[in-house]
């Protein structure tokens, strides 16, 4: 059988793709604990520490709002406090509002750099016609708040902050939409995260190109001699730590002298830390010496383990691990005590509401991000431009597309770039917060909205994406007049046992009956499922998928990396190409979008099948889907 999208004949010697032994399946047997797996939006990233993030940024705000409020003259002398560090004549002062504004926000733009590394390498934006969405939206995102701003404070004499209105605050976005954001919302999360990543690299752009001060290129030189070294470092074998912590402080210093914002220092060092998925082989190696030091266990064995164990991860994502809970417990909070100090007497209030730099901020964060975001991604749905995935529909990208305009973090740093008169950032200040108050109600108010419209009583009943011989594994004639997807997971006994219903089924129907294999697995309760789905879709472009499908159910227990190479090898596969498509985007981005899709239609078990594009509930033995088959119409 040839294994490609999609075949119309039966498979080779008559045995299913997906079936090793014939069980009769005993749905009852099933603990549901076994075969329940979470959302994707937990496996991207956990949203219980996206939450916390966002509410003790949130706390930190009404504190430092209070604070200016009870004593504006202890707040603002607490920051501006000046501090010195320096060894002999070699001084340097600052005050602890600098500090946290150029020192620990380079931290802050470090991470972002990471994230934007990443993803251009490994991430959503490395598929042109999937990242183009994103991608286009971000651009009209920052350019129509930028319009809209220049066009209402026209002769306010402030209109040089026009960058104000640019940014999205990821961290914001990220919490609100855990906090917020409508059911099952994977998709549209991997979206905005990916607009955010495109968002932070055009604001990041903005701030080096215009919001530069004093310009002195020389110490530039000596950042560009430290950022070859940062890029070289990564051919050492070992002490790579120390080397760059030393070098990172180089850099920032030099982008100090030099005039340019310190904090772009950060993303600098940044994009050049190499990132890469893990290696299979590395991992390996990592566990046998793991192995060996629990058969001789001493400290020589278990500092090779650990060695091994760490550099299989690349420095990028363990640097992002690393610092990710000091940014939003502790760099993000000082950001926001330090800079969100807006008092909000009467005054003031009175002079922000008749104040045009208030208004172009809220105009430009509200409206402007969402007819930028929300107007691309719909021109580009009507003209059918990029890739839309599954959940990914424009009432749920006017949702998110309403909560870009919470600006908060670079809002607040560039009001203190671009705005030297103190009455100004105040009424910028109170801007900020107001329209990133109301984005946050008008996107609370639009995914209700959303979730309301869709049918109550459907919860996944229907097969929302259509079978497409263009990209899904079909078994059996494209054209047959009946279906049944199944979504699985390749260590799942419940969907070993399934298989055998399946192939008596095509034995029953013949050329009648069309099936497809989608990925779901339950990476909670079988650690080697996602592996195992990749590596099924890895020899599947060498024409090799079915035969590989059959050995992973044949011995659900040994799925190891080792397992899987070795079985590669077994099959004759061209093992280099193999390991290289483990590790390409299009073998993963496959795999995922099978999970978001599971996600989107509320698929929480395995096996679950769509017979003729409706959910199936109740048994799965081989004369329930035909009856099932006859009595759906196709």
């Amino acid at each position: 059988m040839s294994d490609n999208d999609t075949s119309t004949t039966p498979p080779r010697d008559g045995i299913h793709p997906l079936t090793i032994i014939e069980h009769s399946p005993d749905p009852e047997a099933a603990d549901p604990r076994e075969n329940r797996r979470p959302s994707i939006a937990a496996r991207i990233r956990d949203l219980g520490e996206a939450r916390k993030g966002a509410l003790l940024l949130l706390i930190a705000t009404a504190a430092a709002i209070a604070w200016a409020n009870i004593s504006a003259e202890s707040y603002h002398g607490f920051w501006e406090t000046q501090m010195t560090i320096g060894l002999g004549d070699l001084q340097l002062a600052f005050t602890l509002h600098a500090l946290v504004n150029d020192a620990l926000m380079a931290i802050f733009f470090f991470t972002v750099g990471l994230e934007v590394r990443r993803e251009f390498a490994i991430g959503e934006l490395t598929s042109w016609r999937r990242a183009m969405i994103p991608v286009m939206a971000a651009i009209a995102g920052l350019i129509v708040p930028a319009v809209l701003f220049l066009l209402i404070s026209a002769g306010s004499g402030q209109e040089h902050a026009w960058g104000v209105v640019i940014s999205t605050d990821t961290a914001f976005l990220v919490g609100a939409l855990a906090l917020i954001g409508p059911k099952a919302s994977g998709r549209l999360r991997v979206f905005l995260l990916a607009l955010a990543v495109v968002d932070d690299i055009g604001a990041l752009s903005i701030i080096a190109l215009f919001y530069t001060q004093n310009f002195s290129p020389m110490p530039l030189l000596v950042a560009a001699v430290g950022l070859a070294g940062i890029y070289a470092t990564r051919f050492l074998r070992r002490g790579r730590g120390p080397i760059y912590a030393t070098l990172a402080i180089i850099v920032w210093l030099a982008f100090l002298a030099s005039g340019v914002h310190p904090t772009l220092a950060g993303v600098a060092i940044a994009l050049l830390i190499p990132v890469y998925r893990p290696n299979r082989r590395d991992v390996e190696q990592a566990l046998e010496l793991a192995r060996t030091f629990r058969q001789s266990p001493n400290s020589e064995y278990a500092r090779q383990a650990a060695n091994s164990l760490r550099e299989s991860i690349s420095i990028n994502e363990r640097l992002q691990s690393a610092y990710a809970p000091y940014v939003a417990y502790v760099i993000l909070p000082l950001f926001a005590l330090a800079n969100a100090g807006v008092e909000l007497s009467g005054p003031i209030l009175a002079a922000a509401v008749r104040s045009p730099i208030t208004w172009a901020i809220v105009v430009g964060l509200v409206v402007g991000k969402f007819l930028g975001v929300f107007g691309a991604a719909a021109i580009m749905k009507v003209f059918r431009l990029g890739e839309f995935g599954l959940g990914l529909t424009l009432d749920r990208i006017a949702g998110g597309a309403a909560l870009c305009g919470i600006g908060f973090t670079i809002s607040l740093f560039i009001v203190d770039l671009a705005i030297t008169d103190e009455a100004a950032q105040n009424e910028a200040r109170v801007g900020v917060l107001a329209a990133s108050v109301i984005a946050f109600v008008l996107s609370w108010a639009m995914f209700r909205i959303s979730d309301a419209r869709r049918p109550d009583d459907d919860g996944g009943r229907t097969l929302v994406r259509a079978v497409d011989p263009a990209r899904d594994r079909i078994y059996g004639p494209v054209d047959a007049p009946l279906t049944i997807v199944e979504y699985g997971d390749f260590q799942c006994e419940f969907c070993l046992k399934a298989s055998g219903s399946i192939e008596e089924v095509r034995r029953e129907l013949g050329d009648r009956l069309r099936y497809v294999w989608r990925h779901a697995p339950l990476e909670r309760f079988h650690p080697n499922a996602l592996a195992g789905a990749e590596a099924f879709e890895a020899a599947t472009l060498q024409g090799k998928g079915a035969e590989f499908s059959r050995s992973l159910f044949a011995d659900q227990q040994h799925q190891l990396p080792s397992d899987i190479i070795r079985r590669a090898r077994e099959l004759d596969l061209d093992i280099d190409r193999f390991e290289r498509d483990l590790e390409s985007a299009q073998v993963t981005g496959r795999v995922r979008d099978d999970m978001l899709d599971a996600e989107a239609m509320d698929i929480t078990s395995v096996p679950t099948f769509y017979v003729n594009g409706v959910r199936h509930v109740g048994p799965y033995d081989a004369q329930s889907l035909i009856r099932a088959l006859t009595e759906q119409p196709a």
